[in-house]
């Protein structure tokens, strides 16, 4: 995906998706409720999926409202995806960040 040809939608599911905190997770739908599009759970994961700027806006730690992981990089993905999330919950207490 082009930079440069993200939709307004895109750029808003990113923008949300970046101030998700270190060692947290969000929800498809979490995220569609900040955009004040409460119903478009699966097109944030459409938008999320062609994040160009991953891990940096941590799309990692996005998941489905039932717990499960939802996609990553395709099927292979969710075993990097189950790692990223399992580093960050070790790792953020000994960065300082407050178990939530």
């Amino acid at each position: 995906m082009n930079k440069e040809n993200l939709t307004s939608f895109q750029w808003q599911v990113l923008g949300v998706t970046a101030t998700i905190p270190y060692g947290e997770t969000r929800t498809y739908q979490w995220i569609a409720q900040r955009i004040g599009r409460p119903k478009a759970a699966r097109a944030v994961g459409q938008a999320l999926r062609i994040n160009p700027y991953a891990p940096v806006i941590p799309c990692h730690r996005v998941i489905r409202t039932d717990g499960s992981l939802g996609g990553y990089q395709g099927k292979s993905g969710l075993a990097k995806k189950e790692f990223l999330l399992k580093i960050e919950k070790e790792s953020a207490p000994m960065v300082g960040i407050k178990d939530s």
